[in-house]
């Protein structure tokens, strides 16, 4: 009996750009692609470089890749089934942070008090947690979840990020991904750490997803992120957090570009060899809304105001209509009794000179005019007083003419 053989391509590429070829090699139909450098059991090809193993299902698409490979790229094939498992020898808990612990499904760990233990098969979507951005992602998860939080996981692959959000403690967590095997991937490793019941996962893009978030998580490539910029800020709610990863150190400024634009604060970049994962925050609502909101709520305090001065001033008025019933007594009976004397009356004090003139005897003329308030006097117990001293002496005239100044300040 023959033993099946299985295409792959060995390609061989500087350190520094294994990252972007590995994903080319995603793109080119490749089922999955192992990572060989100088620390792995299976060594790279050359000292100083990175040998990626793509794993294909069709023989002529590896031939393929293989010839159109801007690198040096041969076709090898694995015999017999063992490879099936060997795999899994790569892959052993790793620590993540201060308190997070990965590890696949079959291997036992030892876990400290306080240790949040993750747990996690490889598949075929993207995320395991050995990778640097993965491992960069979680770490911040463990600083920005306070608890009861709701987190979108834009890409999220196996959906590594979300689950490990809701064991720090988020309410809830949603994932997006266009990819049918991220769909199946997600939901088994939510049920794996028990969290099913509080994860969804959709197939549909960012810009399909409704509401904002206070958390929002999206570790993809820098080709991805920057044209999905308007659509993931978006999702980023007043005060919340974006952490955005799957990036190379020298794309940071594309980034900070790309979404310091829309409302987003950089408050900080953190690396892991040559990848960084950057977190944004956008300001809180109240930071802005504040300001429009004052005014309305001084306007009614005016208002308000404005209504009790109107009535202590009726108040006043009133108490000095009471205070004072001689100064507006007197004017009033001659007021009502004969206008054209009051207005007589007035009409000195409009002529200054007349004041200072010497013959005196203009007012004295006018003054039996005066007797017929005298005669009413009687009628008003209040001004009696006040009757002699209007003939006494003229400077009981002056007063009388002030009199009329004060009637503005009683209206």
């Amino acid at each position: 009996m023959t033993e099946p053989r299985y295409p792959t391509v060995h390609v061989e590429v500087p350190h520094e750009q294994s990252a972007e070829v590995a994903q080319m090699l995603f793109a080119l139909g490749a089922s999955g692609v192992e990572e060989r450098d100088a620390t792995t059991l299976d060594k790279a090809g050359a000292e100083g470089t990175v040998t990626l193993v793509a794993h294909f299902d069709d023989e002529d698409r590896a031939r393929i890749v293989a010839e159109a490979s801007p690198h040096p790229a041969r076709v090898v094939h694995i015999v017999g089934d063992d490879w099936k498992h060997r795999w899994r020898e790569f892959f052993k808990p790793t620590r993540v942070g201060k308190r997070l612990l990965v590890r696949p499904s079959w291997e036992p760990v030892d876990a400290r008090e306080g240790d949040v233990v993750l747990t996690i098969d490889p598949g075929q979507a993207f995320g395991t947690g050995t990778h640097e951005t993965t491992r960069l992602v979680l770490a911040e998860l463990e600083e920005i979840v306070r608890g009861g939080e709701h987190v979108l996981d834009v890409g999220c692959g196996s959906g590594i990020l979300a689950v490990g959000a809701l064991l720090f403690g988020a309410a809830r967590a949603e994932g997006v991904d266009i990819d049918d095997e991220s769909m199946q991937a997600s939901r088994e490793n939510a049920a794996a750490n028990g969290v099913a019941a509080r994860m969804r996962v959709a197939k549909r893009p960012v810009g399909e997803v409704r509401g904002t978030f206070p958390i929002v998580l999206a570790n993809i490539e820098s080709r991805v992120l920057v044209p999905l910029a308007s659509a993931i800020a978006a999702r980023v709610a007043p005060g919340g957090t974006l952490v955005l990863s799957g990036l190379l150190a020298h794309e940071e400024e594309e980034l900070k570009d790309a979404y310091g634009s829309l409302g987003l604060a950089h408050e900080k970049t953190t690396r892991d060899k040559d990848w960084i994962a950057m977190l944004w925050r956008r300001p809180p609502a109240e930071a802005s809304a504040g300001p429009a909101k004052a005014p309305r709520v001084s306007a009614k305090a005016s208002r308000a105001s404005a209504k009790a001065s109107r009535a202590s001033a009726k108040a006043s008025d009133g108490a000095a209509k009471a205070s004072k019933p001689a100064t507006k007594a007197a004017p009033n009976p001659s007021t009502k009794a004969a206008p054209t004397k009051a207005l007589a009356t007035k009409a000195p004090a409009k002529k200054a000179p007349a004041k200072k003139a010497p013959a005196t005897k203009a007012p004295a003329k006018k003054a039996p005019a005066k007797k017929a308030p005298a005669k009413k006097a009687p009628a008003k117990k209040a001004a009696p007083k006040k009757a002699p001293s209007t003939k006494a002496a003229p400077t009981k005239a002056l007063a009388t003419k002030a009199a009329p100044k004060k009637t503005p300040r009683g209206r």
